[in-house]
């Protein structure tokens, strides 16, 4: 099957339809790109399951003062986590990709780190604002990718993970001070 008299940006009338078809994915977007997206995505996806395991650990182990509102802040946090985990693991699928699954691939592929038998509460929030940069910080990287590749998709998640963030980050901040 050939294209012709088809006016399609970029490509010559008489272009072989095959040849079309593999540039873009079953979403319609740029398959090199959603590679790119796809291990960006996979690098969050990790890093979200280390915060996740972060975030279970503090509500488990929180001790002092502020155990009853920490306790149900980590709660609260990492019920999110969950979500988001699920939320990108199933965008990679949608961009044709695989996401990262096994516990190994998240301790290699993050960035953040365990933060293991934390029992105080001004500690474990200081770690919970710094992972929360992180993963803000890997968020916009995405978004600006997914703005690039025309992905609209990605670029909702984001943009709405992004403003969550924010406003998070500037509530444990206050906390803090």
């Amino acid at each position: 099957m050939y294209i012709r008299d088809l006016s399609v940006s970029g490509y010559e009338s008489g272009t072989p339809f095959k040849t079309i078809k593999t540039m873009k994915n079953l979403i319609g977007i740029n398959k090199e790109k959603a590679t790119i997206l796809n291990e960006k995505l996979n690098d969050l996806l990790a890093n979200y399951q280390m915060f996740y395991q972060n975030l279970r650990g503090f509500h488990w182990n929180i001790k002092g003062k502020e155990f009853f509102e920490l306790h149900l802040k980590f709660e609260e946090l990492y019920d999110d986590a969950v979500i988001k985990i699920d939320e990108i693991a199933e965008r990679i699928l949608t961009l044709e990709g695989t996401p990262l699954h096994t516990f190994g691939d998240y301790i290699t592929a993050s960035e953040i780190k365990d933060a293991k038998n934390k029992s105080n509460g001004i500690e474990s929030v200081e770690i919970t604002v710094e992972n929360f940069s992180t993963l803000v910080a890997k968020e916009r990287v995405i978004l600006a990718l997914a703005g690039e590749a025309d992905d609209e998709g990605t670029v909702s998640l984001m943009s709405d993970y992004i403003s969550q963030t924010e406003k998070t980050l500037w509530m444990l901040s206050s906390y803090l001070n």
